[in-house]
């Protein structure tokens, strides 16, 4: 089914114009999850350019941040500068890599979207040697801290 229900688990998106990106698994999406994720990522002069669903506009709202939103369905998919076809093209990445599984438990998704992360990083240069240090965390890899 398209969109969130009852057989989805949200899972946020977020990266920078540098490329670095994070994702995390939702309880729920709602104004209260997206805020608490969000929060450490995004400085203050940094301004949120996302689709056009109001929970974003709410979070950018609370953090005093500026909100750019791209009206997909209006067929706007760049506002100016700014767009989130980066984002929706590692959201598509994902969602193909993961039917290769035909379903994963709730309890491992977040597993999953860390080898994703590592294979995003490392593409066809990943081997052993590359597993181990980023299970030991010699790599930053896994979540950007702050954009």
């Amino acid at each position: 089914m398209r969109g969130i229900s009852a057989e989805q688990i949200p899972v946020l998106v977020v990266q920078d114009r540098s490329g670095q990106h994070a994702d995390f698994q939702l309880d729920k999406l709602d104004i209260r999850h997206v805020g608490e994720r969000l929060a450490p990522l995004i400085d203050a002069d940094a301004i949120l350019c996302t689709d056009s669903t109001k929970i974003y506009a709410h979070v950018a709202r609370e953090q005093g941040i500026p909100h750019c939103p791209v009206n997909l369905r209006q067929t706007r998919r760049v506002n100016g500068p700014f767009h989130i076809q980066n984002v929706n093209a590692y959201d598509s990445r994902l969602k193909n890599w993961m039917r290769s599984f035909h379903g994963v438990a709730t309890r491992y998704l977040t597993h999953y979207l860390g080898w994703r992360r590592i294979l995003e990083c490392h593409k066809i240069l990943i081997n052993p040697v590359i597993l181990l240090q980023e299970a030991l965390g010699l790599f930053d890899v896994q979540h950007l801290t702050q954009t």
